[in-house]
């Protein structure tokens, strides 16, 4: 099977999705591979700040998402000893200090707007397993796995917005440079007791950052930081005595806590990292959000430069095409600026999460 495109995207999250969306709506053809079978995925980054919020709106998509359910944070908690010691508020013009949008409801809002063009495609459950070059070097398309079938999509452009281990960035051999950050993610998910306000909340247990993060359709998600590399070990503890140390952090989860998890297999592991390419494009490829520059989960940056990234390279890529530019050059040429940025927010990651005990050093 053979189809052609203008631009062949890899990956359909926020990123992804929202590319393909913005270039269909310009008449430009697009094809967006997403080796997943649906959309309804758990554990991704779900958290929009004021520039993803903005970005959204931008595009008329915001009220389609709100629509489908999210949840605006009303405030920022610290908790020491089981009892909360600092508050943080929106600023009067604000409502809110960032917005839970699960990540199918904001996959479904974008997806069902690009679905309405006929310039977009979609194929689910497809699994890119090569790139296509020419004899001059430059990648032509993709070869991908549907099922039984195979599939060659011919582009002019591919785009990688495949996430941390980018099977795109692989194959079109991007030098990539992952940084350690010394600790690794245990995620959990429990209903949220009634009366629980829509709140982030933070406090420091065996100097490590816990954190509560309340979700939109009533749950909680929990991120417990750990020693990198420690989890194997960790496993071989008796649980009661860890799991009794996020109920004496945050006594009113005591209930739900003992309900849902009870062993070690109720936990999910992140092997947190940072990653930067020195280049996102060449030779016909363009990487986007994780896959040019994976963000850790302090500060939930990752879903905003996914989407902040997308809106940049739409018009970058019109314009490209309009001025007949067939080896986009014009996304290079972009590239320092947005570099620079992304730079900036990763420095801000390191110094939150060396800062976070800070925030309780009148207890420590």
């Amino acid at each position: 099977m053979v189809v052609k495109s203008d631009v062949c995207i890899v990956g359909s999250g926020p990123g992804g999705a929202l590319l393909g969306y913005l270039l269909a709506k310009q008449g430009i053809s697009v094809i967006l591979l997403e080796r997943h079978s649906e959309v309804a995925r758990e554990f991704r980054g779900e958290f929009l700040n004021d520039e993803g919020e903005s970005i959204l709106k931008k595009h008329g998509l915001f009220e389609d998402v709100e629509e489908l359910g999210l949840l605006r944070m009303e405030q920022i908690e610290y908790w020491q000893d089981g009892q909360v010691f600092k508050r943080i508020f929106p600023e009067v013009t604000k409502d809110n200090l960032g917005i839970h949008v699960p990540q199918n409801h904001l996959l479904t809002a974008i997806l069902n707007e690009a679905e309405k063009l006929d310039s977009f495609q979609l194929m689910m459950n497809t699994r890119v397993t090569d790139l296509i070059q020419n004899e001059m070097g430059q990648f032509t398309g993709v070869e991908a796995r549907k099922e039984e079938n195979n599939i060659r999509v011919e582009s002019s452009l591919i785009i990688g917005a495949d996430g941390r281990f980018s099977t795109v960035r692989k194959k079109a051999k991007f030098p990539v440079v992952i940084k350690n950050h010394g600790y690794d993610l245990l995620w959990a998910k429990i209903p949220a007791p009634q009366g629980w306000k829509p709140s982030i909340k933070m406090a420091l247990v065996n100097d490590s950052q816990l954190a509560l993060f309340t979700q939109a359709g009533g749950f909680i998600q929990i991120g417990w930081n750990i020693e990198h590399g420690s989890y194997p070990h960790l496993r071989k503890q008796p649980f009661e005595p860890f799991i009794e140390k996020l109920i004496v952090a945050f006594p009113e989860l005591k209930s739900v806590v003992r309900e849902n998890i009870r062993s070690w297999q109720d936990f999910i592991l992140l092997d947190v990292h940072s990653s930067y390419c020195e280049t996102w494009t060449k030779d016909g490829v363009a990487l986007l959000g994780d896959a040019a520059h994976t963000m850790t989960p302090t500060g939930a940056f990752g879903l905003n430069c996914a989407m902040k990234d997308a809106d940049i390279l739409a018009d970058l890529i019109q314009e490209c095409i309009k001025q007949q530019d067939t080896s986009f050059f014009g996304l290079k040429m972009a590239e320092p600026k947005r570099k620079a940025e992304i730079e900036k927010l990763q420095a801000v990651q390191v110094d939150k999460e060396i800062s976070f005990a800070s925030q309780f050093a009148v207890y420590v």
